[in-house]
């Protein structure tokens, strides 16, 4: 593929179903940036032309005629199934801990879903998180806890947590294990390690620093994709240096 032009580029964001941030967060640039490029304000690098290439390149590669102009190149393979298994886990191991209610555990989800991708490059449950004032926030854990206590596996009960109401989830099943891998298992028992004393301020904040969180708009998707240009102390690989 050669470089393609400022024209180009818009156009091949489109036909590739790439956002502004999306595109930006690959390139290395901030979406401002990237709307200079594309408008032909601001020059390419030589390494971002390069960088360029290799993005489309692989889109093209990667995007069947077949797929429906609806469709994101990245959405998340979601694993509903293994979410119910990471949560009912989670539970049993760190659920009884008094600081451990709603917020703490969308901020434990988010970790072990974003290291594991950067670490493995594959979706561990790919849920759908959005930024809020808060910190990362899954979509999909409202339903999926509702689903549950119907079903008898999960009871929600209201608590104080110092000043603060909380909401608490209590298992009435235990995760089966036979649907975690053991590389999985020894990534979220490294996050609980980690992260599962800290208060929910004292995750919300830590999520804040996180490249993926400060990549996005409020009220935005946070890609994948964002998670490998990390650095510390939140990066969980090792990456050669690279110019």
């Amino acid at each position: 593929m050669t470089t393609p032009t400022t024209i180009e580029i818009h156009s091949l964001r489109q036909q590739y179903h790439m956002s502004q941030q999306e595109l930006a967060t690959r390139l290395g640039v901030s979406r401002p940036t990237l709307v200079k490029i594309e408008q032909g304000k601001r020059p390419l690098t030589l390494a971002e032309r390069e960088k360029l290439e290799q993005i489309f390149s692989l889109a093209a590669a990667t995007s069947p005629a077949s797929v429906p102009s609806t469709m994101r190149i990245d959405i998340p393979q979601q694993h509903l199934d293994k979410f119910k298994q990471v949560l009912l886990y989670i539970l049993g191991k760190v659920g009884a801990k008094p600081n451990v209610g709603l917020t703490v555990l969308y901020k434990l989800l988010y970790f072990i879903d974003f290291d594991y991708y950067e670490k493995y490059e594959e979706q561990l449950m790919g849920l759908t998180y959005i930024k809020n004032l808060h910190g990362p926030t899954p979509k999909e854990f409202i339903k999926v806890i509702e689903q549950m206590k119907q079903d008898g596996e999960m009871e929600e009960v209201k608590s104080k947590y110092f000043m603060f109401d909380q909401r608490k989830f209590l298992p009435r099943a235990v995760a089966d294990l036979t649907k975690l891998s053991g590389r999985e298992l020894d990534l979220i028992d490294r996050v609980l390690t980690q992260l599962a004393d800290k208060s929910a301020k004292e995750l919300s904040d830590y999520s804040h620093g996180d490249v993926p969180w400060l990549a996005h708009d409020d009220g935005e998707e946070i890609s994948y994709e964002s998670v490998f240009y990390r650095n510390d102390p939140y990066s969980v690989r090792q990456y050669d240096d690279e110019i």
